[in-house]
């Protein structure tokens, strides 16, 4: 913590006694999201008194911090308090420890609770979508500090952010059509204003994930910092093509992530090193430092205006999207989320795709039969 600011404290002799209180609820006991106000400081070291940064912190590492209902009636009231709070600067959103900020939402519950139950999923989506439009309405600047994997519907609430910040171990990426959904929650909305049209098809369809670096070059993210130490010393991540060159196809590599004998050297390097999110957290205070001198009112007018792009996409589109999505829980998510959840690194988590494609090519009505012939099943079955 930095020295005590000696700047005068400014009291208006006209402020009212006592302030209304604008929030909507109590922060609710929700031990998988953590809130916690932190003192500002400048970037001179300098505390700044009685001003805070508000960290909203996903709390679930076991499942990759991916979000359940109840967290996500936190999330929500979190960023309605931060908001609506005179003292706070800036809200940064990451996750608990450095394997994932989140992976989207809780694929156990999805597969226990909400398969084959469109009406629930559809309730359940009016929460999610309040939670994205409670981030792009933030009246605070919002900063996603990327600790892990940033991953489908991770993805997409990370991309409502106004900036990113991440660890180059991290993965970014999407995970619809691999899973049974599609990416609207956000993702389509988002990903061809901040990446473009061809870049947005190639992560909203292949689902392959990319590097903290790719995310970086392709303007994801505003800024990436090292994470591994070898030796004590910072090394960019190994199984990533850093440098900047023409393959034998004359196609331009950086940020991609390596292949064969590079990658086996690199899984070494990886593997001989520990994780230090350091860096990470000294690049987002210094980022939360420069959005402390600012004015409050003139920045908040300029995240509205820069937001409208995104804004704009998202509304057009939630609605219809939450109806989508509630009727496609009678089928290829009640298949693709059963997948994930009952699957296991031996079967894998994948339905048979060639399967689904043969069935509904014969006109093979949707059934309890057909899914269920569709998951992945041990080798010996």
């Amino acid at each position: 913590m930095g020295k005590t600011t000696t700047t005068a404290t400014v009291i208006s002799e006209t402020a009212p006694a006592m302030l209304v209180d604008h929030d909507l609820a109590a922060l609710p006991d929700c031990p998988e999201v953590v809130v916690e106000r932190r003192q500002a400081v400048t970037a001179e070291g300098v505390v700044a008194d009685g001003l805070f940064n508000v960290w909203i912190t996903l709390n679930n590492p076991k499942q990759f911090n991916s979000y359940t209902t109840d967290m996500v009636k936190a999330v929500i009231l979190a960023f309605r308090h931060a908001s609506a709070s005179r003292d706070v600067n800036a809200v940064v959103f990451t996750g608990t420890g450095d394997r994932a900020f989140c992976s989207g939402g809780n694929t156990k519950e999805y597969a226990e609770y909400y398969a084959g139950r469109p009406d629930e999923y559809r309730q359940y989506m009016r929460l999610f979508n309040d939670m994205v439009s409670g981030i792009l309405g933030c009246d605070k600047p919002v900063i996603c500090r990327v600790n892990g994997m940033r991953i489908g519907g991770g993805q997409e609430i990370g991309m409502a952010c106004d900036f990113t910040v991440a660890q180059d171990l991290a993965n970014f990426g999407q995970a619809g059509p691999k899973h049974g959904s599609a990416a609207i929650g956000g993702a389509t909305d988002f990903l061809p204003v901040m990446i473009g049209a061809e870049q947005a098809m190639v992560s909203g369809t292949l689902c392959e994930p990319f590097s903290a670096h790719k995310a970086y070059r392709l303007g994801i993210a505003s800024d990436i910092v090292p994470a591994l130490k070898v030796d004590g010393k910072f090394v960019a991540n190994p199984l990533v093509i850093t440098d900047r060159f023409l393959d034998e196809y004359g196609r331009i590599i950086h940020g991609e992530f390596k292949t064969g004998e590079d990658r086996a050297s690199g899984l070494a390097a990886l593997k001989s090193g520990e994780t230090d999110l350091s860096l990470l957290d000294a690049r987002v205070e210094s980022l939360c430092a420069k959005l402390l001198t600012t004015f409050s009112g003139c920045l908040t007018k300029s995240l509205e205006e820069l937001r409208k792009p995104k804004l704009e996409a998202w509304n057009r589109n939630r609605e219809n999207s939450r109806a989508w999505l509630a009727l496609n829980m009678m089928s290829d998510a009640n298949a693709g989320f059963r997948a994930f959840n009952e699957g296991s690194r031996d079967t894998g988590r994948e339905i048979d795709f060639i399967g689904l494609r043969q069935a509904l090519a014969a006109g093979t009505p949707w059934s309890a039969a057909l899914i269920e012939s569709l998951l992945p099943k041990a080798k010996n079955e």
